[in-house]
């Protein structure tokens, strides 16, 4: 995303706009925007953002931000995130205010939105499944497959290895048989 969102129709562009990091809003024509602008949009605000801090942006992001999401857009879930010091938190809102989302036991948060759970994994914000479980990029799932398919390949090539060591140990028996003067079924 990380697209302006414009929420007045008098647009006053120092003011009344924002850009988030990341915003999702469902039910929504697919095509490209260069800025999201709600009265364009059937009135729709993002059902759920996501904030990166910054030491110059942290402040507004946690306060300011927080409670224009909260009071003007209503957005449903609203979660922030600094990559430096791993300070992460989410919110829902419910009724007119934002309360905190309760971490799982693995510090996990709950996002509605997106029907997975958001947390830290290895200094980076990621997506877990419901089960818990780390969703991969394309990147990683690729990795993944690569080593799977070079793991099985191994594995053929083991057991290859064990087939022509039991026909050459028949075949060693074979000729002991045969120098006993005793021939072995084939």
């Amino acid at each position: 995303a990380n697209l302006t969102i414009y929420f007045s129709r008098q647009q006053l562009k120092t003011q009344d706009f924002r850009g988030p990091d990341f915003f999702l809003v469902k039910k929504t024509q697919k095509r490209p925007r260069r800025s999201w602008v709600v009265w364009e949009e059937d009135g729709k605000y993002p059902d759920l953002i996501i904030e990166l801090l910054s030491d110059s942006t942290a402040g507004n992001d946690r306060n300011l931000k927080k409670e224009i999401y909260q009071d003007r857009f209503r957005t449903p879930e609203y979660f922030y995130f600094s990559p430096d010091t791993l300070e992460f938190a989410g919110y829902r809102l419910i009724g007119q205010r934002y309360q905190p989302i309760a971490p799982n036991s693995a510090g996990l948060l709950w996002s509605e939105s997106l029907d997975l759970y958001l947390g830290v994994h290895q200094g980076q914000l990621r997506y877990f499944d419901p089960e818990g479980q780390l969703v991969l990029t394309p990147e990683e799932d690729a990795l993944q497959s690569e080593q799977q398919a070079l793991q099985a390949q191994q594995q053929a090539l083991q057991a290859q290895q064990r087939a022509e060591q039991a026909q050459q140990r028949a075949e060693q028996l074979a000729e002991q048989l045969r120098s006993l003067g005793i021939e072995p079924e084939v």
